[in-house]
């Protein structure tokens, strides 16, 4: 794979983004190569963070099974999460600041440690964990019609479009995460259910795999840093209007509502 075919695949999928427009897969360009993949994210990672987004944690991706199946693809990935694609809890989420969006509902982890060992052990994942709290994650994809594999979704920066925390936070003290149950409503009516389990078997377990990953490639996790746990049961569809509402076993609630105006306060 050369430095042309990353770069290309970059700038097909930031011009993408800034025009508003999906465009075609990237894997004409970069195969299925996952390690080049990584190399297209980290180019687009880079240039935002020239441009002055600021980089406050990751999201873990392809963790449900159902959105395993939904998406064609069999293994987790992660991107990246800059300030400016966090909401506050009931807040409006302008639609022209999505992608072709879908809604998961996921577990948001907050660090009170850093996770720089490779070999990070089960353990210190647990006693790294400051608190959790319930999230919705709006995923959204630059490529056309969401057809995408692995290195697609990997090189857009595992498919990310913005999140929101509700609450109440909680510690981990107690707290069964695999078996925790997820609803997820939309306009009121349940739209998707899941639970811990559906998580790679436990949330706990993604935060594991993330921590290892990352520290694998020298840009370890570090206090602070959120960690949207991926997807607790499968993706739904969202348009203009719609007012989703997750709920949690144990951790309680989060609501968004996607508007329908023409403009965005924040920048994709």
């Amino acid at each position: 794979m050369t430095a042309e075919h990353i770069l290309a695949a970059a700038d097909r999928l930031a011009a993408a983004a800034r025009a508003g427009r999906p465009c075609e897969p990237v894997r004409d360009l970069i195969g299925l190569d996952l390690d080049a993949a990584y190399q297209v994210q980290f180019v687009n990672t880079s240039r935002a963070l020239d441009e002055g987004r600021r980089l406050v944690g990751r999201k873990i991706g392809l963790t449900s099974k159902a959105v395993q199946q939904q998406l064609g693809v069999g293994q987790p990935d992660f991107g990246v999460l800059f300030a400016d694609m966090e909401y506050c809890d009931g807040e409006e989420v302008p639609f022209v600041r999505l992608m072709q969006p879908k809604a998961e509902a996921e577990i948001a982890f907050v660090l009170g440690r850093d996770l720089a060992a490779r070999d990070v052990t089960p353990t210190e994942v647990i006693g790294a964990i400051d608190y959790v709290a319930p999230a919705i994650e709006i995923v959204g994809s630059r490529v056309e019609n969401w057809d995408i594999r692995i290195s697609d979704t990997i090189a857009d920066n595992a498919s990310s479009g913005c999140y929101v925390i509700g609450g109440p936070i909680r510690r981990l003290d107690g707290m069964d995460l695999a078996g925790t149950t997820m609803a997820l409503h939309r306009n009121g009516l349940a739209a998707s259910f899941g639970g811990g389990a559906a998580c790679l078997g436990n949330p706990l377990t993604a935060v594991l795999w993330l921590a290892r990953t990352c520290a694998a490639l020298e840009m370890p996790l570090k206090a602070g840093d959120v960690v949207l746990s991926g997807a607790l049961g499968p993706m739904v569809a969202i348009a203009p209007g719609d007012v989703l509402e997750a709920r949690i076993g144990g951790l309680g609630t989060v609501k968004v509502s996607i508007g329908i105006h023409s403009t965005a306060e924040k920048n994709p």
